[in-house]
């Protein structure tokens, strides 16, 4: 069985769409077409969901997977998380990250203080927000830009983070 913790999630499964067994898929790749280029994709229970076709509708792909047929079948899948294991990915360009690297980084302010650790990357919907976990207690979102972040080093597991002023002044929130 894989590592878990060698698997890079690509997309997660949606409502279904149509009668024939077809979902919509959010994908998280920069090219949401070559959600296919990778061969079949796993949920984290070992599934394995091999694309059949798909096309765009919006912002999400209308996939057909092999072996889904019906719309109770599609609709079964929802919520379902697809990953690929990380080896089968191409090595970022040099100014790129992939965002499930950024998990486990400390966050460093510029003079080197520990200021806490990258607990998770949320996505509302206004872009990516960096869930920090504050070495001082409790945790805060801050926006992930360049702005706000200067400097990733994966390869030392820290990120450099300027923390917003209303941080600075303590509002952070309870978990």
């Amino acid at each position: 069985m894989t590592d878990p913790a060698s698997l890079v999630q690509l997309a997660v499964i949606g409502a279904p769409h149509g009668v024939k067994g077809e979902v919509r898929v959010k994908p998280f790749t920069a090219n949401p077409d070559g959600l296919d280029a990778y061969g079949a994709l796993r949920s984290a229970d070992g599934r394995r969901f091999k694309i059949k076709r798909m096309f765009a509708a919006k912002n999400v792909m209308v996939v057909k997977f092999e072996g889904v047929n019906s719309r109770r079948e599609a609709a079964a899948l929802t919520g379902t998380a697809l990953f690929i294991e990380r080896h089968r990915l191409p090595e970022p360009e040099e100014d790129e990250i992939y965002i499930t690297d950024l998990v486990g980084l400390e966050a460093r302010a510029p003079s080197g203080e520990v200021v806490g650790t990258v607990k998770a990357v949320d996505n509302f919907g206004a872009g990516d927000l960096l869930d920090i976990s504050l070495a001082a207690g409790g945790s805060i979102y801050v926006e992930f830009s360049h702005a706000n972040v200067p400097d990733i080093d994966v390869e030392n597991d820290f990120l450099t983070l300027l923390l917003p002023d209303e941080v600075d002044s303590g509002e952070t929130r309870e978990d």
